[in-house]
């Protein structure tokens, strides 16, 4: 799907993991819940080994045609993730292990899916990280032409 679709405003963030993560998503997925934000778990949900691609696919496929606007993903890493989740139109993943990424993606790339590696930081860190993704805005301007530029390279539509 090439054309952009408004994200509904009222659509659960998106919450995915591979199996080296679970113990933090369910951290985040309750972090999230209790400051009333809906969440879709959309996996895995076992400590069994499983393909972190296809759990990256379900979260940005969904960002990319609209169906939600933001989503977080974790691996054990968040390198995996986050290289998954950018193959696709419209998704900008930021892998973000420390509060200053988070800030700065959401400040300057309007990132829409957050990634975290499970096995980098703790429960603590990974709240404060999210939080600050979450209440950090887009500052927009001169930023916007460079969201363009990357939109363009992946339409094929480059100046």
């Amino acid at each position: 799907m090439n054309e952009k679709k408004t994200p509904d405003p009222s659509a659960p963030l998106l919450l995915g993991c591979d199996h080296a993560a679970v113990g933090l998503k369910e951290t985040v997925k309750r972090h999230l819940l209790d400051k009333g934000i809906q969440v879709e778990d959309v996996g895995t949900h076992s400590e069994a080994s499983v393909n972190y691609v296809d759990f990256a696919a379900k979260v940005a496929r969904a960002v990319s045609e609209g169906t939600c606007r933001r989503g977080i993903l974790i691996c054990g890493s968040g390198i995996g993730m986050s290289m998954a989740a950018n193959r696709f139109p419209r998704v900008r993943a930021a892998l973000c292990n420390d509060l200053f990424s988070a800030i700065m993606s959401r400040r300057h790339n309007d990132a829409n899916i957050l990634a975290m590696g499970g096995r980098i930081i703790g429960d603590a860190l990974a709240k404060e990280i999210v939080d600050a993704w979450l209440d950090t805005p887009f500052e927009g301007g001169r930023h916007q032409q460079r969201i363009d530029a990357m939109d363009a390279i992946v339409t094929g539509k480059e100046t």
